[in-house]
């Protein structure tokens, strides 16, 4: 059976749709959530139409707890944001990457925590994963608390490049410099380490 949908205590996490585009545009708008993605700067509509949300629905196709969900608040059904977990093989380890994205009204609420701990927990007892692992910006003191909440560790420093960037395809490469001093940091969490915190 496909799950397209579960719960947590204050959350509902649901499969997007083709219909959802403007869920994502009007997320990615917002200057204070992409701050730390783009300098501010939106998500241009087409990209997300074009490239984003094609990838976020084949990223289902990876297996039964995997993909990018969205989020909504249980007891309103205010769209939220968006919580991930894909797959990311490397080095013969069952390893998956975690990401999320919320607006802005949701912030400070453990939304991201909650929904983020639900997918950990998925990947380590049902998915039979080694490893979970998570980037973020060295300045975004917000998202490095989440992580280290989850109990994952930093586990390397480094500074992306534009052409980096560019390769991923997420981004309007029009737009695209080298604009931030500071680095990026992978966070990481072993399944032993989650047992034993557990």
């Amino acid at each position: 059976m496909t799950i397209s949908k579960w719960t947590t205590d204050r959350l509902t996490l649901r499969r997007f749709t083709p219909d959802d585009v403007n869920l994502l545009v009007e997320l990615d708008s917002d200057p204070a959530v992409m701050r730390y993605l783009s300098g501010g700067a939106s998500t241009p509509p087409e990209l997300i139409r074009r490239t984003i949300l094609p990838r976020v629905l084949k990223s289902y196709s990876l297996g039964e707890g995997y993909g990018v969900w969205a989020a909504f608040e249980r007891s309103s059904g205010t769209f939220l944001g968006w919580i991930s977990l894909t797959m990311a093989e490397k080095s013969g380890v069952r390893e998956a990457r975690l990401g999320y994205r919320l607006r802005r009204a949701a912030w400070g609420n453990g939304y991201a925590t909650e929904g983020a701990s639900a997918l950990i927990q998925t990947g380590f007892t049902k998915l039979g994963l080694q490893r979970i692992v998570a980037s973020t910006y060295e300045h975004n003191i917000a998202s490095r608390r989440v992580l280290e909440k989850l109990g994952m560790r930093l586990v390397r420093k480094y500074h992306p490049t534009p052409d980096a960037l560019r390769s991923t395809g997420l981004y309007d490469t029009s737009t695209i410099t080298d604009m931030w001093e500071g680095d990026d940091v992978d966070y990481a969490i072993e399944r032993d380490e989650w047992r034993r915190s557990s």
